[in-house]
């Protein structure tokens, strides 16, 4: 009986339901905020290239703070860490609301934005290094996969739920105030988790301390492979900044038909994270992940082509449902792979990766429909997605050989090799 798979190990774990469900709450209103910055910015401005900056914005805080913030998540508490950033990002929504209710200047938007970003900087190193000090080793894997899951329906019922919020207000300042509002309640649930104690790295503030993450994961094959894989990916074949070209000028649908779109990739991945949730870790991870990246890019490309609504819903729904998959693979890589007194430094590199192919990539499609159009954008970010799956199978072949999850075990850090 022990053998025997149990699909709800994580969820039995108290402080695990507190972190996931503040996980949700944060990116449920993230998800609403976003689809209201981009109807609303769309709106005031006719511009793809606007679109795109919310992106970079976005991006630049993670790309520049990510490191510094790797290494005061593992030098300090992850909880506080945490709660503190998502206060932040709190207070920028409450900004985004008196800019919209007063009209204020575009570039006030962005510089809201720009707080966000910094509190994500901080946010996602500090939460992936909690996930192992709430739950035990056994249950990592299941961990990751329910995390996907929740953030899955955050994802559908946001954008769903900013549609709707829009459309029936005549504007975004509800939605931006029901994202500061779900923020509140995230720190609340933060500062009540009681995780385990760790030992904290005592290295000052360096270059080297800096760059330690780095080191690790340029020297974690598996790690390195399955994150630049999900990075240019997704940087070439996310379509989600276009949503809004899409809704209004090609499938003519409006904010609620947005907010549809947005929600399509989490409900195909919301399906498929449950699936892989009750079933036994996958015997053949590497070839599962390529394949789903594969296929990610050729319904990219459908997606770029097609003018009817419901066919542009169904193969938004195909990305996610395989997308879910790299997320699993790559989250059960970082968490199982790495030393516990690296983990703040090593989430840190992995947020830059994560970031740039959201944020970055956000930016990219912007600026290529800005020059060739929506569909042209899309259509080649879906055949550059394929490309970079040959790219890292030629640079990583020993991804093609990485079999049960389950399996797994940490990589040595410099230090432990150096051991007698």
């Amino acid at each position: 009986m022990d053998d025997v798979h149990d699909p709800y190990a994580a969820l039995r774990i108290r402080d695990y339901r507190r972190l996931l469900a503040a996980s949700v709450l944060a990116s449920l209103g993230r998800e609403m905020q976003s689809i209201a910055i981009g109807w609303e910015l769309y709106e005031r401005t006719n511009s793809a290239l606007a679109l795109g900056y919310v992106g970079l914005v976005q991006f630049l805080p993670v790309l520049f703070l990510s490191l510094p913030a790797g290494h005061v998540v593992d030098r300090y508490s992850r909880k506080g860490v945490l709660g503190a950033a998502q206060a932040l990002s709190t207070v920028c929504s409450v900004g985004l609301a008196a800019i919209s209710a007063w009209q204020a200047p575009v570039p006030l938007v962005y510089l809201c934005l720009l707080g966000t970003g910094i509190g994500q900087a901080f946010s996602f190193p500090a939460r992936w290094a909690l996930l192992p000090l709430v739950i035990p080793e056994a249950a990592l894997t299941n961990a990751v996969t329910w995390n996907s899951s929740g953030w899955q329906v955050a994802a559908m019922a946001g954008p769903a739920l900013g549609g709707i919020v829009i459309a029936v207000t005549g504007g975004a300042v509800t939605a931006y105030l029901l994202t500061a509002a779900s923020g509140l309640l995230v720190v609340w649930l933060v500062f009540s988790l009681r995780p385990r104690e760790v030992m904290k790295t005592r290295e000052k503030l360096s270059l080297a301390s800096l760059l330690a993450g780095v080191q690790f994961v340029r020297r974690a094959p598996l790690i390195m492979a399955a994150i630049t894989l999900d990075l240019f990916a997704v940087l070439f074949g996310g379509a989600t900044a276009l949503l809004p070209i899409y809704a209004r000028d090609i499938l003519a649908i409006g904010p609620t038909g947005l907010g549809w779109l947005r929600a399509a990739p989490s409900i195909g991945a919301f399906f498929m994270a449950i699936g892989l949730a009750h079933r036994p870790p996958l015997r053949q991870a590497g070839r599962a992940l390529l394949w789903a990246v594969t296929g990610f890019g050729a319904a990219t490309i459908a997606f770029g082509l097609s003018r009817r609504p419901w066919f542009s819903f169904l193969m938004l729904a195909v990305t996610g449902a395989l997308d879910n998959i790299s997320i699993v693979v790559r989250g059960t890589l970082v968490q199982v792979l790495t030393p516990d007194e690296m983990r703040g430094r090593v989430s840190a590199v992995n947020s830059i990766f994560i970031v740039s192919s959201n944020e970055l990539g956000a930016f990219e499609s912007g600026l290529v429909a800005d020059w060739l159009g929506a569909m042209a954008s899309v259509v080649l970010g879906g055949v550059g997605t394929i490309l970079v799956v040959l790219a890292v199978v030629y640079r990583w072949p020993a991804l093609l050989r990485l079999g049960a999850l389950n399996t797994l075990r940490p990589a040595k850090t410099a230090d432990d090799r150096q051991e007698p």
